[in-house]
């Protein structure tokens, strides 16, 4: 029986529209959803802003699995994630008692001051549980099927790493590459038709350039090997097809 997961991801930050900082977060949690078999199907970008933050997050829990967010939880004002999650779900943000104490133990071990921007990163939505960061500390949270981290790569990867084995999960894709010497003009049509015949597969065209030409990377992908197998041999055959027409003499 196929058991289908999906998610999606929204990542929360100016500077990831301004171009100042470089997202190296998607990559990574496809690579962790596709391996443990969880369909990760929209990912969206908003700004520092609460009603953004917000419809983004209302939209997308209501039609995936589950939604992970990425960035703005950080200590300044602009970190407005934990009160636009709070206002998606309808309760109150508040400073969280098991994550101000262990803040507060942590910043008093190192000598250092508990800061008023630093207890920010303690709030949390009401009914909220942690995600624990075992990089700096400052936990991220999740309340029904939306799971809030930092955007710093290091401690999203940490964190995540802590909410992978809660996660339901379901059947995995399989994948198999058929190389085709052609561009996707000429193979556009016939593959086309075999996806039509292959309903319950994934075919996808990647086109390539290398030393002035062009070649293509078509895959295929299933959750039933039996279903695998049967497009690539056809994919396989269209492409050996061309290649045998077009070498004969005009």
């Amino acid at each position: 029986m196929v058991d289908i997961v999906t998610a999606a991801m929204v990542i929360i930050g100016d500077e990831i529209l301004s171009g100042r900082t470089k997202d190296r977060n998607i990559g990574h949690l496809a690579d962790i959803m596709t391996a443990i078999g969880i369909d990760l199907k929209e990912v969206r970008i908003v700004p520092d802003e609460e009603d953004e933050i917000v419809a983004a997050v209302n939209a997308l829990r209501a039609r995936y699995t589950y939604v992970f967010t990425t960035g703005g939880i950080g200590p300044t004002h602009d970190d407005i994630t934990a009160d636009s999650i709070s206002k998606a779900f309808g309760v109150p943000c508040e400073y969280d008692a098991k994550a101000y104490a262990m803040m507060e133990a942590n910043y008093a071990s190192r000598g250092m001051e508990f800061t008023e921007a630093r207890k920010r990163m303690a709030r949390m939505p009401l009914g909220a549980e942690h995600i624990d960061n075992p990089v700096s500390m400052a936990p991220g949270f999740h309340i029904g099927n939306v799971y809030v981290m930092a955007g710093v790569p290091a401690i999203f990867q940490a964190m995540l790493d802590n909410v992978v084995p809660t996660l339901k999960t379901g059947t995995k894709l399989l994948s198999v590459s058929v190389e085709c010497p052609f561009g996707e003009g000429t193979i556009g049509g016939p593959l086309a038709e075999i996806q039509k015949r292959h309903p319950d597969t994934i075919i996808g065209s990647y086109p390539k350039y290398l030393d002035g030409s062009f070649w293509t990377e078509l895959v295929v992908r299933a959750r039933s090997p039996e279903a695998l197998e049967a497009a690539r041999a056809e994919v396989a055959a269209m492409v050996a097809g061309i290649v045998e027409a077009s070498a004969k003499p005009d």
